[in-house]
């Protein structure tokens, strides 16, 4: 493989301005005044992170594990991997993060000034509403982030963001406020958005807000949020009567390659791809490739916590009518499914020179369905429970064979769950050795309950769909926040390292030049 000299572009290089600490002061795009349908519309491409969160979130799960001592690492993989503070600066650094998601967060602030420059005319609406979910998403990316786990017996006591609304704030000069005003902050711009959306502004839907991507979008924060009505009724928006028009079909992808399946998997074509979001990142590397194997999601994971464990619709590589268990590539160190494969955008292929990206397909159906599920498991009672599995089974429909040598595709019903999670041990926070891991992980929920027995299995169930629906997207670090999920870190020749529910670590630290210029660090 060759090495590639790749060049980290952060948000502040891309804006040459001189300080990224007090880029909110200025225009993104000072060379021309904004005030035409046509320069609002392109300005609002600018309103979509070039950054990504991906590296940060999946390198604190419990998706990845120690190679040993013997294999290399970057630094910022090191640092992430074993819970502290981060001083690199370079791509997926928290810098970077900052930087960029509050670039687009400019961007979306002046695209909204212009349009309330020019009195607002309904022919903006749907720009408007472009703009608001933009700087609601970036908020929200960044409270994942930065931030902990939305907890409404702690909201005002979590610190939480800046939240700028027009381009004269400076984040420096900002409160960072409490987790309760940021999410309202972020619930007032989506529910403002919302009746706006339109596609028709779109030559490309996929890579804006269209109406799917937006209820999606919607669909997450409500879960996070347990708004769990609301959540219900935004993801019907986005999979109407037939959930399988947005999921993805698998089959075919049994016919390709490495690279052809992680072409296929970001492409505007694939009917489950509700956003995509291209960003500067070396995920497609480090945590789907190859590159700097020492931390990682290796085989073991992925036989005793992933792809491999048995559960109903089988184990391991073969016997197994999971799609992904087949369809994995890499070494014993680094194992995955090529959902995120690198891009490169070269400079001189020459001299092997160009810049590193992913292509993330931020909301799609099959999470969407997840979503919804879960939001149904978490209002209780057996009905809510039964329409739970009921998606739950539409999911597994799209990502198992029917049969796998003497395995068959199961259908779930909440008592064949119960039974299955309850025959299996929970996973102790600190394993000794592989054999005592387990998919089925205590739950610690933060700011809400969760009922032992039917309730709690169906959502051990349904956590670990969505952690094999999300992985190498970040989004299993989430879910770990919500319901305080206990797990080490294994370091070879030293202590483990613990995550605890409801830790103040779930919060990343802010970039040092953040702090530094004057912003609350998190508590540590």
């Amino acid at each position: 493989m060759k090495k590639i000299k790749y060049i980290a572009l952060s948000a502040c290089a891309a804006l040459s301005l001189t300080s990224c600490n007090d880029f909110l002061d200025k225009l993104p795009d000072d060379r021309a005044e904004v005030n035409s349908n046509e320069k609002i519309t392109n300005l609002l491409v600018s309103a979509y992170p070039t950054a990504s969160n991906i590296m940060i979130n999946e390198m604190s799960t419990d998706n990845v594990s120690d190679n040993g001592k013997q294999y290399s690492t970057g630094l910022l993989k090191e640092e992430l991997y074993r819970f502290n503070d981060v001083t690199n600066e370079g791509n997926d650094s928290p810098r970077q993060i900052w930087n960029g998601y509050y670039s687009a967060i400019a961007s979306a602030n002046q695209a909204i000034e212009a349009i309330e420059s020019m009195g607002s005319p309904a022919s903006l609406k749907a720009q408007m509403a472009e703009a608001k979910l933009c700087r609601a998403f970036s908020m929200f990316q960044l409270a994942t982030t930065f931030c902990m786990a939305w907890n409404p017996e702690k909201a005002d006591e979590y610190l939480g963001l800046p939240y700028p609304k027009n381009t004269g704030n400076s984040v420096n000069d900002m409160p960072r406020g409490t987790l309760r005003e940021l999410y309202d902050n972020i619930n007032t711009d989506i529910e403002a958005a919302l009746p706006d959306v339109s596609d028709d502004i779109y030559s490309v839907p996929k890579y804006h807000f269209n109406l799917k991507a937006a209820y999606a979008f919607a669909t997450r924060f409500n879960l996070y949020y347990m708004n769990y009505d609301r959540c219900i009724q935004y993801a019907n928006i986005v999979l109407g009567t037939v959930p399988t028009s947005v999921m993805r079909n698998f089959a075919p992808y049994t016919t390709f390659g490495r690279e052809d399946i992680g072409n296929r998997y970001v492409m505007t074509s694939e009917s489950a791809n509700l956003l995509l979001i291209p960003a500067y990142s070396n995920a497609g590397s480090t945590l789907v490739g190859l590159g700097e194997p020492r931390f990682g999601h290796n085989q073991a994971m992925a036989s005793y916590e992933t792809y491999w464990v048995s559960m109903p619709w089988g184990s391991g590589s073969s016997n197994n009518t999971l799609y992904y268990a087949t369809m994995l590539y890499g070494s014993n160190q680094s194992v995955a499914f090529p959902k995120l494969e690198r891009f490169v955008e070269w400079i001189d292929k020459v001299l092997q020179t160009g810049y590193l990206h992913i292509v993330d397909p931020v909301f799609t159906g099959d999470e969407t369905l997840l979503c919804r599920a879960e939001a149904y498991a978490l209002k209780g009672g057996e009905d809510n429970l039964k329409k739970a599995v009921d998606d739950m089974n539409v999911w597994i429909g799209t990502h198992c064979k029917e049969t796998e040598g003497p395995t068959k595709r199961p259908t779930l019903t909440v008592d064949n769950i119960f039974s299955f999670i309850d025959g299996l041990d929970v996973a102790p926070a600190l394993p000794d050795g592989n054999r005592d891991r387990s998919m089925r992980k205590a739950l610690h929920p933060q700011g809400f309950t969760v009922a032992e027995g039917r309730q709690e299995n169906v959502i051990v169930f349904l956590l670990h769909m969505r952690r094999l629906e999300t992985i190498f997207q970040g989004l299993r670090f989430m879910d770990i926040k919500r319901y305080g999920i206990e797990h080490s870190h294994l370091i070879a020749g030293e202590d483990a390292v613990t995550f605890t529910a409801g830790d103040l670590r779930g919060a990343i630290q802010l970039p040092n030049d953040v702090t530094n210029a004057g912003l609350e660090a998190n508590p540590r």
